[in-house]
């Protein structure tokens, strides 16, 4: 009978910290990764160099520099393996994601492109 209800409490006790374990695992948020990048025009010239956090989303990115954070949105792409699956920002900026660690904005309004190799 006593073992009967230690089984009990080590099946309760186990339960317990499963479901701690999967709440956390649910609440974090994505930490991003400092990532260096590359200024240049639309055309190509460079223009020089810029860090940033990315916060990749899988479906979506983040950047994130000096205070200020621009969302991609859902990125989309009819085909993955022939376009590159991109975004309109809400600012207006062209959001691409390049590879799994390359990503890119492009502001049209001021022709320039930033693209960010991270590690």
């Amino acid at each position: 009978m006593a073992n009967q209800g230690m089984k009990q409490v080590l099946m309760w006790r186990i339960t317990v910290v499963l479901t701690l374990l999967m709440l956390a695992g649910c609440s974090s948020a994505p930490k991003g990764v400092d990532c260096p990048g590359e200024v240049s025009t639309i055309y190509g010239q460079s223009m020089g160099n810029t860090q940033a956090r990315i916060f990749d989303l899988v479906s979506a990115f983040a950047v994130s520099r000096d205070g200020v954070k621009v969302q991609s949105g859902t990125l989309h792409s009819t085909d993955r393996f022939q376009y590159v699956p991109s975004a309109i920002t809400a600012e207006g900026f062209y959001a691409q994601r390049l590879s799994v660690k390359q990503f890119r904005l492009i502001n049209p309004y001021q022709n320039t492109m930033i693209t960010w190799t991270c590690p």
